[in-house]
């Protein structure tokens, strides 16, 4: 699919802020499944770009002059066709460090008592899958129920969630059963469903040797194809979250996300 997609994110602020770091992850990479014709990220003053331990581009900029409200946008046009198979290069972080959880995949004895029968006992995708689909009947679909800091053990106490809480249930399991997995953020087309252009699944690794990583979406319990634009992988969210930062100053904050895809005619 041609694909022309615009994500714009807006802060703003009480009272000025007098000082902020912001780290971006907002650029898509041109691997297996995706070209990248062309692309563009706008920040308030110029950034530095530099990559990161996983491989993703990083933008960060620096404000040093007070201000009340921030834009921040990124668009372009890209190619995409199927692909669920990804090989690390050389320089890629290891699969072992990825077998570690973070304070938002942690599980707890009940999750793992809960979902005991359908732990991949190796790492294939009909084991994995199978494991996804039984998060994807656990965890139901329910937008506002959650937000960016719930944690796998939360989401997993409510039964409830979105995509990002799919993926961090899901790196908790793999990782419990000694498999590599990474999260995975960027977004997915889907005339019918709008809700879901901003969008999150996992990658896990199928063979530590070679770094090959097979990508699997579980809000669809399915391999991912040429709906999916991959952006950025981590640990978890805030590992790969398209903008993080910190600030000195601005009160109460009000953000507006929004992004776009299109198909251009």
């Amino acid at each position: 699919m041609h694909l022309k997609i615009r994500h714009r994110t807006e802060y703003r602020y009480e009272t000025p802020v007098r000082y902020s770091i912001q780290e971006l992850r907002l650029t898509p990479p041109s691997i297996a499944g995706q070209q990248i014709d062309k692309w563009k990220v706008s920040t308030p003053i110029k950034a530095s770009n530099s990559i990161d331990t996983f491989g993703n581009i990083c933008s960060v900029f620096v404000q040093e002059s007070p201000y009340t409200s921030m834009m921040i946008e990124a668009e372009g046009e890209l190619h995409t066709q199927d692909a669920f198979e990804f090989v690390d290069d050389a320089k890629a972080a290891s699969p072992y460090y990825l077998l570690q959880q973070t304070n938002l995949t942690e599980l707890t004895a009940t999750m793992l008592e809960y979902f005991a029968t359908n732990l991949p006992t190796r790492n294939s995708i009909d084991q994995v899958l199978s494991l996804a689909s039984a998060i994807q009947d656990t965890i139901i679909y329910s937008p506002g129920q959650t937000n960016f800091a719930t944690t796998a053990a939360q989401s997993f106490a409510m039964k409830s969630g979105v995509c990002q809480d799919h993926a961090h249930v899901m790196l908790s399991l793999c990782r419990a059963s000694q498999i590599p997995a990474r999260y995975v953020i960027g977004s997915f087309f889907a005339e019918e469903s709008q809700n879901l252009a901003s969008h999150a699944w996992i990658d896990f690794c199928s063979d530590v040797d070679k770094g090959i990583w097979i990508s699997i979406d579980i809000a669809h319990a399915c391999l991912i194809d040429s709906r999916h634009i991959r952006v950025a992988v981590g640990r978890d969210y805030y590992s790969a979250a398209p903008v993080k930062g910190v600030r000195t100053g601005g009160g109460g904050e009000e953000l507006s996300a929004n992004i776009s895809i299109q198909q251009p005619s």
